[in-house]
């Protein structure tokens, strides 16, 4: 692409992104790579929640448990990954192994007569790949750019996951209409195989358009990164940054927890194609709004406003939110709480609080970022979903008082926000990285 002259696809990723000339392959293979991650478990995703409403809150809790379990068991197994296998072979292996998983569960669908083990089972582990997928896709990116091109890029980078997850809900919409899910098992199985090609392209343009060695510290992309396989949860428990970005999760899935529980509730009387398709809408609905405010308006924001302010506005509009449900409880402001809080954190806070990796070092982000994206998640999706069933099934709390709960954890979470916005500030002028043994 000529700088002095660029062609009309440069144009328009200035204006969504101010984007460099030597940055426009690598931020589209990796606007793609997302982009095919998403659809693929936005096909997986309405399947999982139709399943849901077969089952009780406590059931449900139960299920929220054994996906924490699975989830820290999963985070071990690649810590020792990430040590023993070095980080070229590393992202696309990951991606391999969840494709195969997929397959097989489509095999046991189909070979078992009583299909209640399976489909509780796959609903633990699509919990766990709907965290593992993207945690690994951002861990990958915040290897390939620097702290400024991800302020800049980063946003617009996320938007392919809002492309993917318009994809994936449109498909599975359309295929649960016809009665029978499981082909879109190995549908999300042949779509996760197609993020291969796309990895390995995303690794050279590191080196040959970004030119970003220094990234990694020095480190050559075939060299391993070694240390300890438990290294990231005890890096996370003694570093106040890390625990920070620990606290700023756990309280959206405060929040998140809430939501799902009153809208699987509300769905019990339909079908599970019914919910499948229910579910599919409104994930289509999210996306669209999503897709649009990540690629005008989030790059602008962080730019501008600061992290800080990202990384609050979302939680503090949840917080309003929750305040006017508490005042008139009405299921029609649950299902705008869903919308607003799935798109305020797909469109802004998740794009935000990736940013904020890229001011820790290397095996921060392959180590203990998993540790912060998918145990900590999970442990707040299960002690969050115990607590909304003691509320609801145990105290017999309504949806006026769960909401009055909801809204002081949505300012605390803004309040967090505000604190690694600071933090992450601080990081960048000092041009500093978070250490790995603090």
């Amino acid at each position: 692409m000529n700088r002095d002259n660029p062609n009309l696809l440069e144009r328009l990723l200035r204006r969504a992104c101010k984007i460099e000339q030597a940055e426009v392959r690598a931020t589209l293979a990796s606007f793609a790579l997302v982009l095919v991650l998403m659809a693929a478990y936005y096909i997986l995703r309405p399947v999982r929640d139709a399943m849901a409403s077969d089952w009780t809150d406590a059931e449900v809790s139960w299920l929220w448990t054994f996906t924490f379990f699975f989830s820290a068991v999963a985070v071990s197994l690649y810590g020792a990954a990430v040590a023993r296998i070095n980080v070229r072979r590393l992202v696309p292996g990951v991606y391999g192994f969840f494709a195969l998983s997929f397959a097989l569960f489509y095999l046991g669908t189909q070979l078992l007569e009583d299909r209640t083990l399976v489909d509780k089972s796959f609903y633990v582990w699509v919990s766990v790949f709907s965290l593992f997928h993207i945690s690994v896709f951002w861990s990958f990116m915040a290897d390939t750019f620097s702290q400024p091109q991800s302020t800049r890029l980063f946003a617009f980078i996320g938007a392919g996951a809002s492309v993917g997850a318009i994809a994936g809900p449109a498909l599975a919409t359309l295929l649960a209409g016809q009665g029978n899910t499981d082909p879109l098992l190995l549908i999300a199985a042949a779509t996760i195989i197609a993020t291969l090609p796309l990895v390995i392209w995303v690794q050279r343009l590191k080196i040959s358009d970004l030119g970003n060695t220094g990234v990694t510290a020095g480190q050559d992309d075939f060299e391993y990164i070694g240390g300890n396989p438990f290294a990231g949860f005890a890096e996370f428990i003694s570093n106040p940054y890390l625990l920070g970005i620990g606290l700023f999760i756990f309280l959206y899935t405060s929040i998140g927890s809430f939501v799902y529980f009153e809208l699987k509730n509300l769905m019990a009387d339909y079908s599970r194609a019914e919910r499948a398709q229910i579910w599919a809408s409104v994930d289509l609905v999210v996306n669209t709004l999503t897709l649009m405010i990540a690629m005008f308006a989030t790059g602008r924001i962080a730019s501008r406003m600061g992290l800080s302010f990202t990384l609050a506005s979302v939680p503090v509009v949840i917080g309003l939110g929750m305040l006017m449900l508490m005042a008139a409880p009405a299921v029609a402001t649950v299902v705008l709480l869903q919308i607003v809080r799935r798109a305020g954190n797909y469109a802004i806070s998740r794009p935000a609080r990736e940013m904020l990796f890229t001011a820790v070092d290397r095996e921060t982000r392959f180590k203990a970022k998993p540790v912060i994206d998918i145990v900590v998640y999970r442990g707040g999706d299960m002690l969050n979903a115990w607590g909304f069933t003691a509320l609801t099934q145990g105290l017999g709390l309504g949806i006026a008082a769960t909401a009055g709960v909801g809204a002081g954890i949505a300012f605390l979470w803004a309040g967090t926000g505000i604190a690694l916005g600071r933090a992450f500030k601080r990081k960048a002028e000092a041009g500093q990285a978070v250490p790995a043994d603090p």
